[in-house]
């Protein structure tokens, strides 16, 4: 069986290497702050809707975020 081996490449000075494009602090803000408040609202639902603080009426929630409860460790029973 043959085996292959790479041969390095020599790099042409003429090419000029692949220079990464900036991104700017603006364009990346309004996402932190969607993504943040989304991580919220999850973290209320999984960990808070329940009880007094409930958004929503009867177990239907508790139910759906149950076993995600005890993944993250909150109490529920």
């Amino acid at each position: 069986m043959a085996q292959s081996v790479a041969q390095p490449t020599v790099t042409n000075p003429a090419v000029p290497a692949a220079v990464p494009a900036k991104l700017p602090i603006g364009a990346i803000v309004p996402w932190a702050v969607f993504f943040g408040i989304l991580m919220l609202v999850l973290l209320y639902f999984v960990g808070a809707e329940q009880g007094a603080t409930s958004v929503v009426s009867g177990e239907g929630v508790h139910e759906w975020v149950h076993d995600a409860r005890h993944l993250l460790g909150f109490p529920c029973h």
